[in-house]
């Protein structure tokens, strides 16, 4: 199992809250967006096409034309099939693409460019038209050299870099709003799904409205943790309509004429006289068919159909173990190199049933382990590892043993939930592996692999705090690679040794060290935006926030979006004191997943900080919404309360304190708190709370305040010299002066 990029945001529950930086998914009267559903495609095209030829859908399948809202002349944007039997991942945002990259092209190339990653891995035809500009190493690795594999959530930025491309290419268009019709949405692969739920939520209904059509079942989640929910975001931001069904057309033809309509539309038709005429014929007519249709799809000019047609129609025709195998075989391996795993693991599915472990065993394990590599990207690790299990027990082949091996330590260590994870276990499988690749006949591949599985080793070393170890089996990797391999050799796992070594460096507290390698690992891989980030999260440890807001830019620049460099760009905005930045970047992290937790506690401290109560309400409302008693927004909420109903502030900030005693804010709000009813021997024990667990020199200024306030001033004095002597802060100096005067009254009328 190769290195897999962690999924960088949590899933969660989708939308808790309608927080979007422009109105999105609802129109003036509800919903702008419409769901067909219907039993069978004749009549949900049937709508779809009253909805292209302008009419408005209500209720249970009435429409009525040309009324007010009704879809203007030539607004509709698009009219696409989701069925993932046409293209696999991405059949509906491709046709989407197809249609509208040419003219944006033409008209505003610099938009289109700066949305390439999305343009190209939803519709890798359009590299005839669209040059790109940002390989990786990761992207350009020959097949033998790809040991790093994108995150699950790839697809999801994708599909913000895809409404952000939309939304912008629209606006500049005007004349809006334009239409995207989609049916077969339930057929679809999990990436137009997960698009069209993005869609839903975050298109300018004043842009684009979506008119998605689907069958009348409920529709089914993809496997493993989701991020968005396409039921949830039908049911939210669209209206729905049922179709009455009607009768389809009386089919015409004899059997084998419809079989061949129902083969040549790829096996789509869900009309069941055709499919039964389909099925009434002998299987090797069927077969032939089959075969027809792929030598009508070989050397089609868009290069999709290997991934949705061309596959399917093999693996049904004469050859199902040759043919079939091979072009499983090649969606397969574009699939996962791409980070489309529902689709990899479909494909390995697919391919495994066609194919004989004895004879091909090169096919049965690449489909075996590229299915495990994606399951375990799932969130699916215990089908990844039953998959090994089973692969161990049908063959001695060296390789299969070895990789199964270094797969099954990481499985054990990374991707098993963290109350089955057994790092002692994942360390006997990686000695394992590293034992099977010191007995490899080549020389270089011996020293490739042996590194490749250290570095797995490493890996259970860290999460077993031995980061010593862990620090010399990368640098010895990197040493033996250099020494063995010639230069333009597995330049991908040579970048990613150093970017090990740089995390195990910022481990160890060896910053200077870690941005040392980082650099380095940039300078031969400028294009991968994950080391900007993680550059920029160095520089903020090393206390250069303005450099790191830099870094984050640049990964901004080379990727579609994705919240958390938003997130950090918008906590170093803070550190700079650029409020305005930093409240813009939280509020962009919430418009991309509106389940960030942290992003509300951040902003909802600005909001209160800049006075903005009602917009620090709202943050304290909808993140207490995600996590009832988080510490963080309770102790807003208490705060915001303060002035409004001191009884109900003191209620809350007390319940924190006495469910979170460690909480250094929270004691030092109810100070506050206390301070401001007059309370002041409460309030100084409160601060005193606060600073007992974290010296902050706003807190200790607050206790020298109600110190002084009561009369206290030696300790008053104490308190501010520490504050001036750490900040400099000249109203600490202006309080030390009242002190010192106080005390020197004191003195006299004591004399």
């Amino acid at each position: 199992m190769p290195d897999i990029e962690p999924a960088d945001a949590p899933a969660g529950p989708p939308d808790p809250t309608d927080r979007r930086i422009r109105p999105a998914g609802d129109g003036p009267s509800g919903p702008a967006h419409q769901w067909i559903r219907a039993r069978h495609r004749h009549d949900r095209r049937r709508l779809l096409t009253a909805v292209a030829a302008g009419a408005v859908l209500v209720g249970m399948d009435a429409h009525r034309s040309r009324l007010p809202g009704a879809v203007p002349a030539g607004a509709v944007l698009a009219e696409v099939d989701a069925h993932r039997r046409r293209r696999g991942p991405y059949t509906a945002a491709g046709q989407l693409l197809r249609t509208v990259v040419p003219e944006a092209w033409r008209r505003y190339p610099e938009l289109v460019s700066r949305h390439e990653v999305e343009v190209l891995s939803l519709a890798p035809e359009l590299r005839d038209l669209i040059p790109a500009t940002r390989h990786t190493l990761t992207s350009l690795a020959v097949p033998e050299e790809r040991t790093r594999f994108y995150s699950r959530l790839r697809t999801l930025r994708i599909a913000h870099g895809l409404v952000e491309f939309l939304n912008d290419h629209l606006r500049r268009l005007g004349g809006g709003p334009r239409y995207l019709l989609v049916d077969n949405l339930h057929h679809a692969d999990p990436t137009d799904q997960e698009l069209c739920a993005v869609l839903l939520r975050r298109a300018d209904p004043e842009l684009l409205r979506l008119v998605i059509a689907t069958d009348t079942d409920d529709l089914v989640a993809p496997p493993g943790p989701l991020a968005v929910s396409l039921p949830g975001a039908l049911r939210r931001y669209a209206t729905e309509v049922v179709a009455a069904a009607t009768p389809p057309p009386e089919p015409e033809g004899s059997d084998l004429d419809l079989a061949r309509r129902y083969v040549t539309d790829d096996c789509v038709d869900d009309d069941p006289r055709v499919r039964a005429a389909y099925q009434r014929l002998d299987p090797a007519d069927r077969a032939r068919l089959h075969d027809e249709r792929v030598a009508e799809l070989t050397g089609h000019p868009e290069w999709s159909v290997r991934l949705g047609a061309l596959p399917y129609h093999a693996e049904h025709g004469t050859d199902p173990a040759g043919a079939g195998a091979d072009a499983l075989r090649a969606a397969l391996d574009y699939c996962v190199d791409m980070g489309f795993y529902h689709a990899t693991v479909d494909y390995g599915e697919r391919g495994r049933a066609v194919v004989d472990w004895t004879g091909q065993l090169d096919h049965w394990w690449a489909f075996t382990t590229k299915m495990t590599t994606s399951l375990a990207a799932l969130g699916l690790p215990e089908q990844a590892l039953a998959l090994y299990h089973e692969a161990r027990a049908q063959t001695t082949a060296p390789m299969v043993h070895l990789q199964a091996a270094y797969a099954t330590a990481m499985l054990h260590t990374r991707y098993l939930p963290k109350e089955h994870q057994d790092h002692h276990t994942a360390r006997g499988w990686a000695n394992l592996a590293i034992a099977i690749a010191q007995c490899l006949p080549d020389p270089k591949i011996r020293a490739f692999k042996t590194v490749f599985n250290q570095n797995g080793l490493a890996l259970v070393a860290v999460h077993e705090g031995r980061l010593d170890e862990a620090l010399t089996l990368v640098s010895n990797g990197i040493d033996r690679l250099e020494q063995d391999l010639d230069d333009t050799e597995h330049a991908l796992h040579r970048s990613v040794l150093r970017h090990n070594r740089s995390q195990v460096y910022a481990a160890l507290g060896r910053y200077d060290d870690a941005l040392t390698d980082l650099d380095a690992v940039i300078a031969a891989d400028p294009h991968y935006p994950e080391y900007h980030f993680d550059r920029g999260n160095l520089l903020r440890r090393l206390g250069r926030p303005a450099e790191a807001v830099d870094c984050y830019e640049r990964a901004l620049a080379l990727s579609p979006p994705f919240p958390e460099v938003y997130y950090n760009r918008g906590d170093a905005r803070v550190e700079l004191g650029d409020l305005a930045g930093a409240l813009a970047d939280f509020g962009y992290v919430l418009e991309l997943d509106p389940t960030h937790l942290d992003a509300y506690v951040n902003r909802a401290g600005l909001r209160l900080e800049l006075g903005d109560a009602d917009g620090a309400w709202h943050d304290v409302r909808a993140g207490l919404a995600l996590d009832p008693e988080n510490p963080h927004l309770r102790c807003v909420q208490g705060q915001l309360l303060t002035a409004d109903d001191p009884t109900a502030a003191t209620r809350v900030l007390t319940g924190l304190v006495t469910t979170h005693p460690d909480f250094a804010d929270g004691w030092a709000a109810r100070g506050a708190a206390a301070y401001d009813r007059g309370e002041l021997a409460d309030a100084v024990t409160d601060f005193g709370r606060a600073l007992a667990l974290a010296d902050n020199p706003a807190v200790r200024f607050n206790r020298g305040t109600a110190l002084a306030g009561a009369g206290r001033y030696e300790e008053a004095l104490v308190d501010f010299t520490e504050v001036h002597a750490a900040t400099g802060d000249p109203e600490a100096r202006t309080q030390i002066g009242i002190c010192l005067e106080r005390l020197g009254r004191a003195t006299v009328r004591m004399g």
